[in-house]
């Protein structure tokens, strides 16, 4: 083994026992426990666990990684999932608590007095939730396979394993915990490297200030800004200008947006985390500190990405683009490189047999002409998965090997602490809302922890198995489980805080019509539940809807929700006086205490 792996395995193994340690402290007993940690968490405290609940791998692994290849395309992550957060905290987060139920079904089902609705509240959470672990999953097998040195998949399933460990003993409180510390560690794991790069490049150790400072070659400041630099040695490759290309057009870049913003507002692992503190007005202070923890991060971010970016093209292009030497030697390709050829996520093939790599964008045309003047017969960088930047971009940098396997340990943190958050939100919908909700109401407590147990299971087994063949990269899979959010979920609950005619029919309409166009179109282009092969069936052609693209759809999904919810509630009969007078209640600023009579107007 060699120094790296030592450091690597220490600092993982230092971190997981410092995880288990604290779920296996904090074992929940009563079921109230076990889903919201007995109410009792400070808010700095509860906000920095809804921060690592929040971050997930998507934000850690992917998210830099998209914005290194994206450029100013991928700031509909950043805008999209901080606005979002707003949205939640401002608009849902202190109404559904004063409400004081534990779930989003629960709220649907009581607000919309039905049955029918929290059954069909649970389908639209499940899908979305599934399809959010798939794309942990992809987190997790990126992030094992390069730390275990194996391929991509059996990285995968070691992660599963260990996912079902972890999110099965411990339940909530082990998790709020548990989470804390995943954020410590998490958040050094990205600042730390971040903060070295950004002292490399441009001798400023703040990484979100070095993003607009000089760039410093080999010590010498070179009179151009990093971003400069970056963009000319990129377009010198003939790739697209980073600081001003798009991801689609104008619309879609809106439509991306508002989709991850309103799905972020309809995502049931976050809105679950404001009903563990002991007062509404600590709900606002948990959102508000949640924030904080997350900008840290999200701030960084865009440095994290285009700093790596310029590396990488730094290793591969050594000298001027077009001469004989300018190009590294494969043989001489750096260790990192060899390491992540393994796990299949980075592949180079020699196709004009000179021993040299080319990396340039093959399919500028005016480029591509101008290449092969130089003798080269295509891009041979022919995978570059983008989830690998954030965690190779310290060995890139030549950072100590210690701050390489803090930033594993890192990635493993954020993509464990969604996932067993999420697996929560499933197996409580499953055991809680349709078992004891609607089955079987007399199960008894015991027989609930179990069942949710065996949900939590499956949910694993099958996000797993999906995330073999993920439909994206993660931050691109985790959007599309937003655009489920956002087109089932958001609307229902936004119509049933604030609109009072809104009934069951409007609401189970407007939830199915939503989620069945978004995820019809979401699988005409990626595949029927993702599987490769099954896309575009019934001979229709690829064909964006006024150029939005399916993880961006969530937006039109919730529109068309809202329109047909309000239509149908408006024609159908009004919802009964005690639930008109319970929505106007939900309204009223009072103190925390006069939540009770609530449920006593329900039983009427």
């Amino acid at each position: 083994m060699d120094n790296l792996s030592i450091w690597t395995y220490s600092v993982v193994g230092a971190t997981f026992a410092l995880y288990i340690g604290i779920a296996i402290w904090a074992r929940a007993s009563s079921t109230a426990e076990f889903y919201v940690a007995g109410k009792g968490i400070h808010p700095v405290a509860n906000g920095m666990a809804t921060a690592a609940d929040w971050m997930s791998a998507a934000s850690f692994i992917s998210m830099a990684g998209l914005i290194a290849f994206n450029g100013y395309g991928a700031s509909v992550f950043l805008m999209g999932w901080t606005g979002g957060y707003v949205l939640l905290a401002l608009l849902l987060a202190p109404y559904l608590r004063k409400f004081g139920k534990f779930t989003v079904p629960e709220f649907i089902g009581d607000r919309y007095y039905s049955q029918a609705a929290r059954i069909v509240a649970v389908i639209c959470l499940i899908l979305a939730s599934v399809t959010y672990v798939i794309g942990q999953m992809k987190g997790i097998g990126v992030a094992f396979s390069r730390f275990l040195e194996t391929s991509y998949d059996v990285g995968l399933y070691i992660g599963m394993g260990i996912v079902f460990v972890y999110a099965v003993l411990g339940g909530m409180k082990g998790i709020t915990y548990t989470q804390i510390a995943q954020y410590c560690v998490l958040i050094l794991a990205y600042t730390i490297p971040a903060i070295f790069i950004s002292l490399n490049l441009t001798g400023n150790p703040l990484p979100q200030l070095g993003l607009g400072s000089g760039y410093v070659e080999n010590g010498v400041a070179s009179g151009m800004s990093l971003l400069d630099k970056l963009d000319q040695v990129i377009m010198e490759l003939g790739f697209q200008e980073y600081t001003t290309q798009k991801m689609g057009g104008t619309l879609n870049m809106f439509a991306y947006t508002l989709s991850l913003m309103i799905g972020t507002a309809g995502l049931p692992h976050v809105i679950i985390r404001f009903f563990t503190v002991p007062k509404v007005k600590d709900a606002r202070f948990s959102a508000g500190w949640a924030l904080v923890f997350i900008a840290i991060l999200y701030t960084t971010a865009p440095a994290v990405g285009a700093m790596a970016r310029l590396n990488l093209m730094n290793t591969i292009q050594i000298g001027p683009v077009g001469t004989e030497t300018g190009n590294l030697k494969y043989e001489d390709r750096p260790e990192w490189f060899k390491k992540w050829e393994t796990t299949g996520l980075l592949q180079f093939e020699d196709k004009n047999g000179d021993g040299r790599i080319q990396y340039y964008n093959d399919k500028n045309e005016d480029f591509a002409a101008k290449a092969e003047g130089f003798g080269w017969a295509g891009n041979e960088m022919v995978k570059v998965d983008r989830d690998i930047m954030v965690l190779a971009n310290p060995e890139i940098a030549n950072l100590p090997n210690w701050v390489i396997a803090l930033v594993v340990a890192g990635g493993l943190a954020a993509a464990l602490s969604t996932a067993a958050g999420l697996l929560l939100a499933i197996s409580s919908a499953i055991s809680h809302d349709l078992l004891k909700g609607i089955f079987k109401p007399d199960i008894s407590e015991k027989a609930e922890l179990n069942a949710s147990r065996v949900a939590m299971a499956g949910a694993i087994v099958v996000a797993g198995l999906l995330g073999l063949h993920p439909p994206g990269f993660a931050a691109g899979t985790v959007a599309i489980a937003f655009g489920l959010a956002a087109s089932s979920i958001f609307p229902a609950l936004m119509l049933g805080i604030f609109d009072k005619r809104m009934n069951n029919t409007g609401a189970i309409w407007g939830m199915a019509s939503g989620i069945t166009v978004t995820m019809l179109y979401v699988f005409q282009h990626k595949g029927i539940l993702f599987i490769p092969g099954t896309e575009f069936m019934m001979g229709m052609d690829p064909n964006w809807f006024f150029g939005i693209s399916p993880n961006a759809f969530g937006a039109v999904g919730a529109i068309i929700n809202f329109a047909v919810a309000l239509i149908v509630s408006r024609l159908t009969v009004a919802p009964p006086e005690n639930i008109q007078a319970l929505v106007e209640d939900v309204r009223v600023p009072r103190g925390a205490g006069a939540a009770p009579h609530i449920s006593a107007a329900l039983d009427h």
